[in-house]
């Protein structure tokens, strides 16, 4: 909250409804800052079009800036809520104001038609000390969700405590809280920048997909997952996808495709499940197994022989134990081995799994082509939360799995469910298997504006066009900080809606995100 502005508490709609504004009439986008020619009339008496056009975009401007934006917080509605304002309140308000959705609760503008560009900035590792803000109470009669007045800066010389600039500019700062969980927090990311669908949407949507299923060819290659899916769900990606993952010692990549334009029919595809046991030190592979997608047949099913001391065979989970193992004879080394020369066969196969990254992980080994059943069917309650494996082979495949009680897991049985939710969901379609928790990227939101498209910009680290920029308007990928400044006062002006991150400061706090080549 500006300091110009005044923080003041906010009535519920019901009790105080807000006045009526006048629908102003904004001429068509012309990207403020950039001078319009005006002409004078020539001989024949004719007017160019320029002059009439700059002159009513004055007009627009003079009307704009005599009605400036005004923010306040709903103190009230965020007494009301459980939870401190999300990262999808945040999207909601960027929506609010730049694609005419619907207003926010929590927050109030005034003439939001005055507001003529978004900049959204996402710098992780701030904190509270380096913003220069006070601590949440702690009272139990307080509400630590409440918006935070920001002390002024002191203006002792010398003094370098925090960021002046903030203290200076705005008077308070809202608390905002994670997506996630106790356990985990999910990706700031995906929350921004995917938003529900109206009701109408949805419609519109499923219609259209029924259409389209009926006429694409019913093929597992479909559900094979990008890169932007593998990056989300912590996959170890091959060094030629991207440049995000350190092979540590002992890890492996299978080949990149190339030239393999032929028949996609002829690539095979390999279900695998891996279990696991735990040493001194961390958990080792114990056991992996392979089954052909199209034979069902078991193409590879070995014990590892652990290269530690196994302090906990994790039996109730993996299904193995120390009598089994005791058999092993083929070491980690083999194992790897023959599971990268299958998977590096021409064409390149495709992996099968649920929570495939884990198996990936479990092996060492880094893999281009994957579907995974945790990702292409849903859970219950929509992403990011993913099914079992087990409820998804009892809800679509009718039979249970996983039902040895403390005997634990079945590698086999688990890349047969995951054999069989595949051919279930080729048979019946993309939507199978779906809670009708529908998202959209904000930018197919606000190419649906009532006012036009509206114009938007990513600027970010690597290539954002491959990630979470891919349906912006203009995307401009960046090596440094300094050149994400340089990209953000390049497109500023000629966009709407504008989005940058900076990352050397959580670069230099060791939380350094993945950057897609």
């Amino acid at each position: 909250m500006k300091r110009s502005q005044e923080f003041l508490p906010v009535t519920s709609p019901e009790t105080s409804p807000l006045p009526a504004q006048k629908k102003l009439k904004v001429s068509p986008r012309v990207s403020y800052g950039i001078s319009v020619q005006e002409t004078e009339v020539e001989a024949d008496g004719w007017t160019k079009v320029e002059k009439r056009v700059a002159r009513k975009l004055r007009k627009t401007e003079s009307r704009l800036d005599s009605q400036p934006p005004r923010f306040l917080y709903a103190k009230g509605e965020i007494t009301k809520r459980r939870e401190a304002v999300g990262i999808d309140d945040i999207r909601d308000l960027v929506l609010h104001l730049s694609a005419d959705a619907p207003p926010s609760s929590w927050i109030r503008v005034e003439n939001p038609r005055s507001i003529r560009k978004v900049v959204t900035l996402l710098i992780p590792g701030l904190t509270p000390e380096i913003l220069s803000l006070p601590p949440l109470p702690t009272s139990a009669t307080s509400n630590p969700n409440q918006p935070l007045q920001i002390p002024l800066p002191d203006k002792q010389e010398g003094s370098s405590k925090g960021l002046h600039f903030i203290s200076s500019t705005f008077s308070h700062a809202c608390p905002t809280q994670a997506p996630g969980d106790q356990s985990r927090m999910h990706s700031v990311l995906s929350a921004f920048f995917q938003s529900p669908l109206s009701g109408e949407e949805k419609k519109r949507r499923i219609l259209e997909r029924v259409a389209s299923e009926r006429a694409q060819e019913k093929t597992p290659l479909r559900y094979v997952l990008s890169a932007a899916q593998m990056i989300e769900n912590e996959y170890p990606l091959p060094s030629y996808i991207a440049d995000i993952f350190q092979k540590p010692p002992a890890w492996v990549e299978t080949p990149e495709p190339v030239d393999e334009d032929g028949p996609t029919r002829s690539r095979r595809i390999l279900s695998i499940d891996c279990e696991m046991c735990q040493t001194a030190d961390d958990k080792e592979l114990a056991r992996v197994c392979l089954i052909d997608y199209t034979s069902g047949i078991v193409v590879y099913d070995k014990l590892v022989k652990p290269s530690k001391p196994i302090v906990d065979y994790l039996t109730r989970w993996s299904g193995i134990t120390a009598e089994a193992l005791a058999t092993a004879t083929t070491s980690f080394e083999e194992v790897q081995s023959h599971v990268l020369s299958v998977l590096s066969s021409k064409p390149t196969p495709i992996l099968l799994g649920h929570s495939l990254e884990s198996d990936l992980k479990a092996l060492k080994i880094c893999h281009p082509l994957c579907i995974d059943t945790a990702i292409i069917y849903h859970h219950p309650r929509g992403r990011p939360l993913k099914p079992g494996l087990a409820w998804l082979t009892k809800k679509w495949c009718g039979r249970e799995i996983q039902n040895r009680g403390e005997g634990g897991h079945d590698p086999e049985e688990d890349a047969r469910a995951c054999l069989d939710l595949l051919k279930k969901k080729v048979e019946n379609g993309p939507g199978f298997g779906e809670f009708k928790t529908d998202y959209e990227s904000i930018f197919e939101r606000m190419s649906r504006a009532r006012g036009g498209t509206v114009h938007s910009a990513v600027v970010d680290r690597g290539n954002p066009s491959t990630w979470h920029g891919g349906k912006a308007t203009t995307t401009v990928g960046c090596k440094s900080d300094d050149e994400v400044l340089s990209g953000l006062l390049d497109v500023v002006q000629n966009h709407t809606f504008t989005f940058g991150r900076f990352t050397a400061l959580a670069d230099a706090l060791g939380d350094r995100k993945p950057f897609i080549k």
